[in-house]
């Protein structure tokens, strides 16, 4: 492996591609470091805006109008408004009055990050199942009503996987902007890949390296969560049912 290392400071020294994540330890380990917190907060943010979406789906179909109202405006606001803002209004806003003795914040900012870019995301996929449940057949849900099953019940067993398997194309659109969006938790000091990066380019003035390392890395994670997503979307398919 140590030979693997030693090519990339003998590309440096014979062309002066400067990749110094492969030759150099102290660079190589923070950005392995920003590439795995890149992967946690991707992952996080994936897995709780799906859930908030699921949640916030059924919540619309509420005979309560009140329930209604908060979705309808959580979903005006996070949509309609950038996603860096949103984040500064929590980690510089929500933040500073969250703290504990001595002023010390009580929420980390990778924390603040997972939680904006999940409500950001969440309120496309609430949009993205509501659609998904309204194609559902009208006949389907009054059979699982004359069957006995509640609301809940027949939302979760019936109604929402329906929905899932119709939803899937326009939430893999959804989700793969969240991963590339991730990035802007540069912005509140979360050590991922656009920060650390930023670290070593400004160490070792090798911006042009940095920032095609950086673009492989994206184009990597996206392309697999879209091969993973094109390969749930085909073991979930159903004939007839929201596919040609």
């Amino acid at each position: 492996m140590q030979e693997f290392f030693d090519w990339f400071r003998w590309l440096y020294d014979s062309t002066g591609i400067n990749l110094t994540i492969f030759y150099d330890g102290f660079d190589r380990s923070r950005f392995v470091n920003g590439f795995f917190t890149t992967l946690k907060l991707a992952f996080s943010c994936v897995v709780l805006s799906v859930v908030i979406g699921v949640i916030g789906a059924w919540l619309q179909g509420s005979r309560l109008n009140f329930t209604r109202k908060i979705v309808y405006w959580y979903i005006q606001f996070f949509r309609n408004t950038p996603p860096l803002v949103q984040l500064y209004f929590f980690y510089f806003g929500v933040g500073h009055l969250i703290t504990g003795p001595g002023g010390v914040p009580l929420v980390t900012n990778i924390q603040w990050a997972i939680f904006a870019l999940s409500l950001y995301a969440g309120a496309f996929n609430v949009e993205i199942f509501r659609s998904g449940i309204e194609a559902v057949p009208t006949a389907t849900i009054e059979a699982a009503e004359s069957l006995g099953f509640s609301r809940l019940r027949a939302y979760a067993l019936i109604v929402l996987p329906l929905a899932f398997r119709i939803s899937l194309p326009a939430l893999n659109n959804n989700l793969v902007n969240l991963v590339k969006t991730t990035s802007i938790s540069y912005a509140i000091a979360v050590p991922e890949m656009l920060y650390v990066s930023n670290q070593i380019w400004s160490d070792s003035v090798n911006v042009p390296e940095m920032m095609n390392v950086l673009l492989i890395c994206y184009v990597s994670l996206v392309g697999i969560l879209v091969w993973l997503m094109h390969k749930w979307e085909n073991a979930m398919r159903v004939p007839g049912m929201g596919h040609a």
